[in-house]
């Protein structure tokens, strides 16, 4: 009897969940809420046929055999209505979160459905397309900034080439055609003409090492080396800049580094040579290299007079040049701070910079080798 009840059950359950398997598969494409709805349905009717095979199946008095139908009966209702509202609340979330997706693309931000509860996994998506949009937000805000900073870039290196070659090509016309002949005119016209191309010369280097930094193929030589030594030859080099700044350095015996000594010596010099360019004759300026913890701070400090607050956070950027104090002479090309940001970036370091005492403080942070 026992092995009957069984092999019935078990015939009938597998048949309606082939049954089940063939609808599901043929609503493959519809609401998963209908999905859910066949699912709940199948089980309960796998169920319900098998009771009500054995009930008609065994001996049993009218009566008492209607009392167990009528019981399978609103079990089978209250199963399957209970599915059909899950379902239906399953399917308002996912139409909520599509609407939700579908006003953030108008609007570039994501707001999270906020008038219906979604369930853990819904709730897991929707927490993932915010901070995917977010990711997209920045990108895009990145995108503005560095297209911003491109046309700010061309601008100024087509000031910055227009000027001095006007001037070299009056300087040159005025030499072919004989209008200057004096000897010390001459020579002055041949000086002047040298130091501008040695300017262009090196607004074209920098401009060549931006784009090398930029595009990701800076190629660093990296070994162990003492900052102190970095230090040393990086001012005796700005020294003849100093014309009576006094210049200052406070470094730590030891201070290795796992680093570029070319290019960490580079991004001194281009602060140092900022600093002395923006302090005032009798100012000082001073460099300070010490470890702090698991990285090495290497700072330079000038009398500039500061950077006005609004302008701290733009710096570093492509061909900035700021404001009053801050404006270079002719020398300057607005690459400087930006190769340098390159530069730390390139060995994994940071850089910032904040107003200090009569001037500002650049700091270089590096990790300790």
């Amino acid at each position: 009897m026992i092995i009957q009840i069984l092999a019935v059950s078990a015939g009938l359950g597998l048949a309606i969940a082939l049954l089940g398997i063939l609808v599901l598969r043929l609503l493959r494409r519809r609401s998963i809420g209908v999905m859910l709805s066949v699912v709940a349905v199948i089980t309960v009717l796998a169920t319900v046929a098998g009771i009500v095979a054995i009930t008609m199946a065994m001996v049993i008095d009218g009566r008492s055999r209607d009392i167990v139908l009528t019981i399978i009966a609103i079990g089978a209702v209250v199963g399957v209505g209970v599915a059909l509202v899950t379902a239906r609340r399953l399917v308002a979330a996912s139409r909520a979160l599509v609407t939700a997706v579908e006003e953030s693309t108008e609007t570039g931000e994501y707001v999270a459905p906020g008038l219906i509860t979604l369930p853990a996994e819904l709730e897991k998506v929707s927490q993932a397309l915010g901070q995917a949009y977010a990711r997209i937000r920045n990108g895009r805000e990145r995108e503005r900034a560095l297209e911003s900073a491109r046309r700010e870039l061309v601008s100024w290196v087509s000031h910055d080439l227009r000027t001095p070659l006007a001037g070299m090509r009056a300087m040159v016309e005025a030499l072919q055609d004989g209008v200057v002949d004096d000897p010390a005119t001459v020579r002055r016209y041949h000086g002047q003409i040298r130091l501008e191309v040695d300017r262009l010369a090196g607004m074209v280097d920098d401009l060549f090492e931006l784009s090398r930094i930029h595009a990701g193929s800076l190629r660093l030589a990296k070994a162990r080396v003492g900052l102190g030594d970095v230090v040393a030859d990086v001012l005796a080099g700005v020294e003849p800049l100093a014309r009576g700044r006094r210049l200052a350095a406070e470094v730590e015996p030891v201070l290795p580094v796992h680093a570029d000594p070319g290019a960490i010596g580079r991004a001194l010099r281009n602060l140092l040579v900022n600093a002395i360019r923006h302090t005032p004759s009798d100012g000082r300026v001073s460099v300070r290299a010490v470890s702090d913890g698991d990285t090495v701070s290497l700072s330079v400090s000038d009398a500039c007079g500061g950077i006005p607050a609004e302008d701290l956070t733009r710096v570093f950027d492509v061909a900035f040049r700021g404001e009053s104090a801050r404006t270079p002479g002719p020398d300057g090309g607005g690459l400087g701070l930006a190769i340098t940001k390159g530069l730390v970036e390139a060995h994994s370091g940071t850089i910032s910079v904040v107003n200090e005492g009569p001037g500002c403080r650049f700091e270089i942070r590096l990790p300790v080798a």
